[in-house]
């Protein structure tokens, strides 16, 4: 079972946090998932994604991370720092778990928020071997989290779904976190920007944490994963 400490905790926190800043509307759910793989020389590859349902009393569409800059004509450049520093947490959260945990590290997680619920699922999954490459899992993902049909798949996610279905199930070890929120009043991006969104850029947080980011020898979001994720977004 996985060890939760206060340092852990921290961090969850944090992530919220980032996300409720990051959501430019109201919201009543989200799914988000991230990967990392560790890579030579200390440098960790991978993936971030998420989906909010808007608030309303009629069923929405599930908005994808990457449409907001456009959606709320906000500037993509600096909107995919908030993106990449999310990211950033991520793997923090991974090296707090890799100094309590003797055994094998997660590779991947699905955080889900519905109400004041707060979900984190840990998957340990040896990507490198998959069977699926990164574009087949995010349409695994959606339709097991956005409740996507069969109806609402394109013809080249029908043959994703094909696929799995014709492969032997694995057993894989899969745990489970689950807590309540307690974030409140924490403004959004459209809140702040009263006048641009260069402002945003400019905070003390982002300056802070992107010249710590500078000093590593880290990957966090390429360009090629970027197109990749918004290629499937469009395929919607």
């Amino acid at each position: 079972m996985l060890n939760h400490t206060k340092k852990i905790k921290e961090i969850y926190e944090e992530i919220q946090r980032s996300l409720f800043y990051m959501i430019p509307e109201k919201w009543d759910k989200l799914y988000l998932y991230s990967s990392v793989i560790d890579m030579p020389k200390n440098i960790k590859k991978g993936e971030l994604y998420f989906y909010y349902i808007p608030k309303g009393i009629l069923k929405k569409r599930p908005i994808n991370v990457y449409e907001i800059p456009n959606k709320f004509n906000i500037d993509e450049t600096q909107y995919l720092k908030l993106v990449e520093l999310l990211y950033e947490k991520i793997k923090i959260l991974r090296e707090e778990f890799r100094k309590s945990e003797s055994k094998e590290l997660w590779s991947n997680i699905t955080i889900s928020i519905d109400g004041t619920k707060f979900k984190v699922e840990y998957n340990y999954e040896n990507l490198e071997k998959s069977e699926f490459n990164s574009y087949e899992r995010h349409v695994l993902w959606r339709i097991k989290y956005l409740k996507i049909t069969p109806e609402q798949c394109s013809k080249e996610e029908k043959e994703v779904v094909k696929k799995y279905a014709s492969l032997p199930r694995k057993i894989i070890r899969h745990e489970t976190y689950e807590t309540g929120i307690y974030i409140k009043d924490i403004k959004n991006i459209v809140e702040y920007n009263t006048d641009g969104f260069d402002k945003i850029g400019e905070t003390e947080e982002i300056k802070k944490e992107e010249k710590e980011n500078k000093k590593k020898n880290q990957i966090l979001l390429s360009a090629e994963e970027i197109e990749k994720i918004r290629k499937s977004k469009n395929k919607q």
